[in-house]
C-alpha cells in the first residue's frame, strides 16, 4: 500500500529523478515577471564606481513582485551600454540565501539571479520545500518565466504520503 501511495505522489508532484541525479520541479505556481522593479533593503551599502557595482551587506531583503530573496550579502551588477543606464544585470547573493516565491521556499549558500533571463542558480546545500515535501541537492536552477526548476547533484527527497 505504501509503495503505491509513494508512486502516486511522485507522479502527482511531477518529480521524475533521472539517472544523472537531476530532478525537474515546478516552482512558484504562477510565472514571475522579471521586468518588475527590484526593491532592496540592507544594513549597509558600498558602491564601487570603478566597476559600476553596488554591494548590500547585512540583513539584505530583496523584493520583486511576489518573489522575496534574503541574504547576508548581495552584489548588484548593472548592465553596460548607452541604452541600459541604471538597469540591473545580475544579483549575486551569498552568506545564506533564502528565496520565496508563492508557497515554495529554497535555501542555499549562494545564488546568482540574471534579471534579463529570469534565471536564478542556487548552489551549496540547496533545500527546496513545497508544502510538507522537501528536496535537497547541490544546485537548483529556477526559471522564473517558465515557473520551473531543475535540481542537480545528489538529489534527495522527502515526500509526505499521508496517514495509512
Amino acid at each position: 500500500m505504501k509503495c503505491a501511495r509513494i508512486a502516486a505522489c511522485l507522479l502527482a508532484l511531477s518529480l521524475p529523478v533521472t539517472a544523472n541525479a537531476q530532478a525537474q520541479v515546478a516552482f512558484g505556481g504562477l510565472k514571475h515577471d522579471s521586468t518588475l522593479p527590484v526593491e532592496i533593503a540592507a544594513d549597509q551599502l558600498n558602491v564601487d564606481q570603478a566597476d559600476g557595482s553596488a554591494t548590500f551587506l547585512g540583513n539584505v531583503q530583496i523584493g520583486q513582485g511576489e518573489m522575496r530573496l534574503s541574504a547576508g550579502k548581495v552584489r548588484v551588477e548593472y548592465a553596460t551600454g548607452a541604452d541600459t543606464t541604471g538597469e540591473i544585470s545580475r544579483l549575486l547573493a551569498s552568506d545564506g540565501v533564502t528565496l520565496v516565491n508563492g508557497a515554495e521556499a529554497a535555501e542555499s549558500r549562494e545564488a546568482i539571479y540574471t534579471i534579463s533571463s529570469g534565471v536564478i542558480v542556487m548552489t551549496g546545500g540547496v533545500i527546496l520545500t513545497q508544502g510538507q515535501n522537501a528536496l535537497s541537492s547541490e544546485k537548483l536552477t529556477v526559471n522564473l518565466q517558465a515557473g520551473t526548476g531543475t535540481m542537480d547533484g545528489r538529489v534527495k527527497s522527502i515526500i509526505q504520503t499521508g496517514a495509512d
